[in-house]
């Protein structure tokens, strides 16, 4: 093997093109079980960013099921998920930006609900009448949002309230034999992570719930992902130890199946994204989850679990079951997330589809290493530390690479495994990236979890910086070439770092919060109240808020930022960036600020994505004194007024 040549951090040519990641984005997800059948659904950011249903099975392989230029997709919460359902081969499913449902019978698909102002989610079909119940958000009246669940009549398109009343529903269900059906609630302020509400109720012959029994939840109890079993008894996942476990409710009594230091839930940001399945023959399933790191278990209730030791992936999501199979999305550190097909009896995996292979050696991919340091209060915080990674080039002699800060969105989310060849893109042009899992994170327990109550823009940006300087101090990073950078949330905490901390060079924030008292007051119903836990009651404590907004202190931001913003974001509107792009102007500190015709909170269309990632490595580039390799549109600074 020849020997790497030396050249300077960030500057490195690397295999791992701006076309290659793009192309990586066509990736698949939320798969399910119908009969021989395994269906899931695929991204494509290269058509517009539109979402596909696909079908494998092993006499065809994977052809597309819904019609050319259809997008599954619903905004039911904004952010949407849980927008189709299959059962016996008939497929119910949203499409964006219509909201329409559609139902595809022998390959022939009817609009069946056109009422404008209706999103619908969380489809499921109910096993003995030909509808499927889902959630329902009401867009067409004044004002916010009504929520409720419904059903939808697949012959005649016939929308009925089954369920209303509270803020928020998730999770409605039908017992197999039809006699039953249970689904979640909450009320603002809190959100689903905190406290849900799981009820019962039996239906009467035409499927409409009699009076609702409490099963399990409270406000500092959260349920998710209820299942049925064959037998009546209803499977449920709750945090009441303090981890995200399995229970099983019978006759009035709960059952914990499998207790343990790891979670079997994550918070419920989108609809469907399940960690626990029911078989037919009632067999029981769940992945857990601790520190990143997850188990496929069969679980049973008088003897522990059995573990999955055949599957190679680090990471699971989206769980589901079949008669003698599961499906289960699986991710590893070097290759694309893959839908594996598990057999229930001998344990064989089996990879039906996966998302487009890296396309470049292993040895040009960066393994993250999980790593613990000490932050503030004397408590311990977590990440995930990619190095630099070429297998052609290394630094300079005596050189330390710069390092990329990465906040994670939510803020209750958590760092992925799974391979991102985004964060590659960095390590193979020299950069060391931290992906922090600050306190407030999943995957943790429910008590670090709540670290972040009234605490956002706390702990948080304590754990972010703490993080680099602690790299920092290992020799990892270079503390005169720290960046940070984030989405969403992420970005509040990238733009409070830059603001009340003199530790980094620079930092990019994508659709990230400047004004959290503006967040409060204008943001979408699903997050609404969220910050009344996260920062103080509003607007009783709006002293706080002003206190923990960036767009109030810009007298202590003194470097450079970039700022990514698309124009018809709901949950974080452009009027956040362009705050701190004209702040950044009138105090002449260099700054960029790229607003995205046609996307909403989050990148979906390739051309975004594209230009957004060589805006960054330019001002990067600009800032921290190198010369990326990369031929790149030019990312022209504002460095005045004028």
């Amino acid at each position: 093997m020849p020997e790497r040549v030396p050249a300077p951090f960030g500057s490195w040519p690397s295999d791992i093109t701006i076309d290659l990641l793009v192309a990586a984005g066509r990736q698949p997800s939320d798969p399910r079980i119908d009969g021989d059948a395994v269906w899931f659904l695929e991204s494509r950011p290269d058509e517009a960013g539109r979402v596909v249903v696909r079908r494998w099975t092993d006499a065809h392989g994977v052809v597309d099921v819904t019609p050319d230029g259809t997008n599954v997709r619903t905004r039911v919460h904004e952010y949407g998920g849980g927008a189709w359902a299959v059962r016996d081969g008939v497929l119910a499913f949203s499409t964006f930006p219509d909201g329409h449902v559609h139902v595809l019978r022998d390959g022939t698909s009817t609009a069946l609900v056109e009422t404008v102002g209706l999103r619908f989610a969380d489809f499921a079909f109910d096993p003995v009448r030909d509808r499927v119940v889902a959630v329902c958000e009401d867009h067409s009246g004044e004002g916010e949002p009504v929520n409720s669940v419904v059903s939808i009549d697949l012959a005649s398109g016939d929308v009925s309230v089954l369920c209303s009343g509270h803020d928020f529903y998730s999770d409605p269900r039908v017992s197999p034999d039809g006699s039953r059906m249970c689904w979640l609630t909450w009320d603002r302020p809190l959100m689903p992570w905190d406290g849900t509400s799981l009820w019962a109720a039996d239906l009467d012959p035409d499927g409409v719930p009699g009076e609702p029994e409490l099963v399990a939840g409270g406000p500092e109890e959260s349920v998710q992902t209820p299942c049925w079993a064959p037998d009546g008894s209803l499977l449920l996942v709750s945090d009441r130890s303090g981890w995200w476990n399995v229970y099983r409710w019978r006759d009035a009594t709960m059952h914990a199946m499998a207790p343990m230091a790891a979670e079997c839930g994550r918070p419920q940001w989108v609809f469907g994204d399940a960690r626990l399945a029911v078989m037919p023959d009632g067999r029981v399933w769940a992945v857990a989850t601790a520190r990143g790191r997850s188990t496929l278990l069969e679980l049973h209730d008088d003897r522990d679990p059995d573990a999955v030791t055949s599957i190679d992936a680090l990471e699971l999501a989206y769980l589901a079951a079949g008669d003698d199979r599961v499906a289960v999305m699986g991710f590893h550190p070097q290759r694309p997330g893959a839908v594996l097909l598990v057999d229930a009896s001998d344990r064989t995996v089996r990879e039906v589809f996966a998302g487009p292979a890296p396309g470049v050696a292993p040895a040009w991919l960066s393994v993250p290493q999980a790593i613990e340091f000490p932050t503030t209060d004397g408590r311990t915080a977590f990440a995930n530390y990619y190095p630099p990674t070429n297998p052609d080039h290394v630094g300079l002699p005596g050189e330390v690479p710069p390092l990329l800060v990465v906040s994670h969105g939510g803020p209750t989310s958590a760092a992925s495994v799974g391979l991102n060849v985004r964060y590659q893109y960095w390590t193979s042009r020299g950069f060391a990236i931290v992906d922090v899992d600050y306190r407030g994170s999943t995957g943790y327990g429910r008590a670090y979890r709540n670290e972040l109550r009234e605490a956002w823009g706390i702990v948080d940006l304590d754990d972010c910086t703490n993080a680099a300087l602690w790299l920092a101090e290992q020799g990892l990073a270079d503390p005169g070439r720290l960046a940070i950078r984030g989405g969403s949330a992420g970005g509040y905490t990238t733009l409070c770092a830059l603001t009340f901390r003199d530790v980094f060079a620079c930092g990019a924030s994508s659709y990230g919060v400047s004004d959290v008292e503006a967040l409060a007051r204008d943001t979408h119903k699903f997050e609404s109240r969220y910050v009344d836990l996260l920062v103080a009651p509003y607007p009783e404590r709006v002293d706080v808020y002003r206190e923990r907004s960036p767009i109030h202190h810009l007298d202590g931001l003194n470097c450079p930022v970039l700022l990514l913003q698309g124009e018809d974001d709901e949950v974080v509107p452009p009027a956040q960036s362009e705050a701190v792009a004209d702040a950044l102007r009138d105090k002449g500190i260099p700054y960029a600020y790229l607003l995205f015709a046609g996307e909403g909170h989050g990148f979906r269309r390739a051309d975004t994505q594209r230009r957004a990632l060589e805006a960054e490595l330019s001002f990067y580039g600009q800032v921290l004194g190198f010369t990326p390799h990369d031929a790149l549109e030019p990312l022209a600074l504002v460095r005045s007024e004028s």
